[in-house]
């Protein structure tokens, strides 16, 4: 604040008096503003934390009413002979797979070629390679070295078959030819369509190193063949890879690790919703203590709705209690696995039905469609967490409230200012007036005195 010169001169209508009398109207227009403010804001701030747990609770109610979470499954495997994984909603069983013997590829030794660097024909011609059922025809020249065959076959018919050179000795190279997949039907020649080879050593001299065998092994004690170690053709679903030789014992099952761990989070985060709901719905004569929405019917109609939707979901057959979850006296939710479990050994498409929707079995052996207690939950939320839900319309009107709390903390400051302002410019006057009395107060005063003086001379 400038330095103000009201007062000067008579000393008695100051500064001071308007900025004691300022204070007094701001204690008793702008401070209640002021405090109404504050309090909106801590609304805000508060509900914005209640917003945030009712949206993680929501998160993990869709994880729960998604239908797909009872698809998963898990696998174990006794022994070592077989790898396997299993489709969502794949079968549900235990089997045995007995392996005799694996799937193997076919290996092709060529006769013997003095160096890498020898050509293989006299003059222009082609060879066909087949590899099972395909073929694959390649140039040759008289130029043609081994090592440029090898580098052609890779490159023309790579898809099937692979070539190798091996130094076996002195003077003793030779072309190895490898399929690329294993099996009985992976049988590899090669036929010299012009005749110009300069020897027999990539056609008669051809000779076999290792036979393409199918793989063997008994499913439930039912022989079976593959032409591969890998395959996906034999339950739907299920990707089995043949390891070694050996019996395995498989068991794939419901993933029940997901199912908990949802479970879990749901529990968890309904949790932290019912105590932040909790704390800021708390009665209380103790201001320090009492919920800053204590009064709120909206708050405190959402907290008491989601206390009772546990009890009220469940389509008519049951209710989430007879899935092992429970509520304490101070609204804390709990799940017992070992129920849940049991109801998933029992009947898992019963549970799926009520968690998610579906056909429920009844005791009696009729069927009932569920909407799912967790859709049903999940519809409740909706109208509190959902868009333009109450907690976004509450949200709502405390931000217009706190607008037009500022507009009239900033409309009355500007009336105070306007009035200090003319009380300034006032006091200046009535202070002049008043110096000016005095002045003329002062005058008379030493009028008077002189004029005593001279008749006592």
């Amino acid at each position: 604040m400038g330095i103000s010169s009201l007062g000067v001169g008579s000393g008695i209508l100051t500064q001071d008096i308007l900025d004691q009398l300022r204070k007094a109207d701001e204690a008793s227009i702008i401070r209640p503003i002021t405090f109404d403010i504050a309090n909106e804001k801590d609304k805000k701030s508060e509900l914005d934390v209640i917003d945030a747990s009712m949206k993680n609770l929501s998160d993990s109610i869709d994880e729960l009413k998604n239908a797909t979470l009872f698809d998963a499954r898990s696998t174990t495997v006794e022994g070592t002979s077989i790898e396997i994984s299993a489709d969502a909603n794949s079968d549900i069983q235990e089997f045995t797979l007995d392996v005799s013997q694996l799937a193997t590829k076919e290996i092709a030794e060529s006769g013997k070629f003095g160096d890498k660097t020898d050509t293989i024909a006299d003059d222009d011609g082609s060879i066909t390679i087949s590899v099972g059922d395909k073929d694959y025809d390649i140039d040759y020249n008289d130029s043609m070295t081994l090592d440029d065959l090898k580098k052609a076959i890779n490159n023309i018919a790579g898809e099937s078959v692979t070539a190798t050179i091996a130094q076996i000795g002195d003077g003793d190279y030779r072309l190895f030819l490898t399929s690329a997949n294993t099996g009985s039907n992976q049988d590899i020649s090669i036929k010299d369509n012009d005749g110009h080879l300069s020897g027999t050593q990539l056609t008669d001299d051809l000779s076999t190193v290792q036979d393409g065998d199918d793989a063997k092994f008994k499913f439930n004690g039912e022989d079976v063949t593959r032409h591969d170690n890998k395959f996906d053709d034999l339950i739907a679903g299920y990707n089995i890879t043949l390891k070694e030789t050996g019996l395995s014992t498989v068991n794939v099952a419901q993933n029940r690790d997901e199912i908990m761990k949802r479970v879990d989070s749901f529990v968890e985060k309904y949790n932290a919703a019912i105590d932040e709901l909790s704390k800021a719905t708390k009665s209380s004569t103790d201001p320090q203590e009492r919920g800053i929405f204590s009064s709120s019917s909206t708050i405190k109609g959402m907290k008491s709705t989601i206390e009772d939707m546990i009890s009220a979901v469940g389509g008519g057959v049951g209710t989430l209690y007879d899935f092992g979850f429970d509520v304490d006296r101070d609204g804390k939710m709990s799940i017992d696995k070992t129920v849940l479990n049991e109801k998933l050994d029992d009947n898992a498409k019963n549970v799926e039905a009520f968690f998610s929707g579906g056909e429920y079995e009844k005791a009696d052996g009729s069927t009932e469609t569920l909407k799912g207690a967790f859709n049903e939950i999940a519809d409740i939320f909706g109208e509190y967490a959902g868009y333009n839900g109450n907690l976004d319309q509450f949200q709502e009107s405390i931000n217009e409230r706190i607008s037009t709390l500022e507009e009239a903390q900033e409309d009355a400051t500007k009336r105070l200012d306007d009035r200090y302002e003319i009380l300034k410019k006032k006091y200046a006057a009535y202070d002049l007036m008043i110096s000016k009395l005095n002045n003329a107060s002062n005058m008379f005063v030493q009028m008077v005195n002189t004029q005593y003086s001279s008749q006592n001379q």
